[in-house]
């Protein structure tokens, strides 16, 4: 028999709906199923089977985030199939700073009615950010939540799971003083700070569309849009080719918060303003929000969404492994002893 609620239906949840959307999701998630994947969706659990050869001391390493008020930008733009990058982005980007490769993901997309079109077109979006991390979309939920959110907006959630020999994890114990600090680009404004942006530029009543001159010609909707970059593939190809001592994702509180993270007590992460290869986008914000440079700083990654530490003897050696892996990688500072965390001049 199949299964339908009249009455659940009157009271706003069609689950009908989330059969539709679960239909038009599988050839999306399908695409992210490896040999390790031992369940298909629709289960009650995401089944994933372990492959610890050339691990000794396996340790798994979890991460969870959102998307944030970056995803009143996809309700207005109505722009789904980019917003589940920037999910994936948020969790796996956190997991590898471990040293860890990502090996499976789930999201969660809570919504006020449940249109599969869209739903489909959010997971096809994380679905894509799977590919990129080279991990599994092994499960998932839509939950149809009538009189909680609005019937055009949602909110979307993910988790990942990562794994790493215990003897590999990066925890800053080798970072030492005269280490180098480099920088790997953002594609944008990522997933953080858009609290400020949107007060910023008041976009619920601003042109989204128009181009800028201040953004080389690029619509503010479509700049702002920009998926988070996923870092996983350059960052295990550069941690397996050598030494990395620390790892550092630049998410919300911008340089500030996140880079004293990495280093260990007595040191302190020297950071070159002027060579920080700051995109139009953060200009603009600036410039229109009429925002502090220590303010922009300690909000948004200005165009770095990831550091990594090595020693002064591998520097070139990383910026090369980098380079050949896509990152167009540049050093930024360097450690040095100090009772600050940070020194940006």
């Amino acid at each position: 028999m199949k299964s339908l609620s009249n009455s659940y239906k009157e009271a706003g949840v069609d689950i009908t709906a989330g059969y539709e959307a679960v239909r038009l999701m599988k050839k999306h998630i399908s695409k992210t199923l490896n040999k390790n994947v031992i369940s298909d969706i629709g289960g009650f659990g995401g089944l994933f089977n372990l492959n610890l050869d050339g691990i000794n001391k396996p340790v798994l390493v979890s991460g969870t985030d959102g998307v944030g008020t970056k995803l009143k930008l996809a309700f207005l733009l109505d722009i789904h199939d980019t917003i589940g990058i920037d999910c994936v982005a948020m969790c796996v980007n956190d997991v590898i700073c471990s040293g860890a490769k990502p090996l499976f993901f789930l999201d969660y997309i809570a919504t006020g009615k449940n249109y599969p079109q869209k739903i489909a077109k959010i997971v096809e979006g994380i679905s894509q950010g799977c590919l990129m991390a080279n991990c599994a979309l092994i499960g998932g939920e839509t939950a149809e939540m009538p009189g909680f959110y609005p019937v055009d907006e949602y909110d979307l959630a993910g988790f990942a799971v990562g794994i790493v020999d215990r003897d590999k994890i990066l925890d800053s114990s080798k970072i030492t003083d005269g280490d180098i600090i480099v920088a790997l680009p953002s594609s944008g404004v990522h997933s953080n700070g858009f609290s400020l942006v949107r007060k910023v530029f008041d976009i619920e009543n601003t042109d989204l569309l128009s181009p800028v001159a201040e953004l080389g010609g690029k619509s503010l909707g479509k700049t702002l849009l920009t998926p988070t970059k996923i870092y996983v593939k350059p960052i295990l190809k550069l941690i397996e080719k050598m030494q990395v001592k620390g790892i550092t994702h630049i998410t919300g509180g911008g340089f500030y918060e996140n880079i004293p993270r990495t280093l260990p007590d007595g040191l302190c992460a020297m950071i070159s303003k002027k060579d920080i290869r700051t995109l139009d986008i953060f200009d603009y914000i600036k410039k229109i929000g009429k925002i502090s440079e220590r303010d922009m700083l300690n909000t948004f990654n200005m165009g770095v969404g990831m550091t990594v530490i090595v020693s002064k003897d591998d520097a070139n050696k990383a910026l090369d492994i980098l380079k050949e892996n896509g990152e167009d990688a540049y050093i930024i500072g360097k450690v040095v002893s100090g009772s600050e965390k940070i020194v940006i001049l």
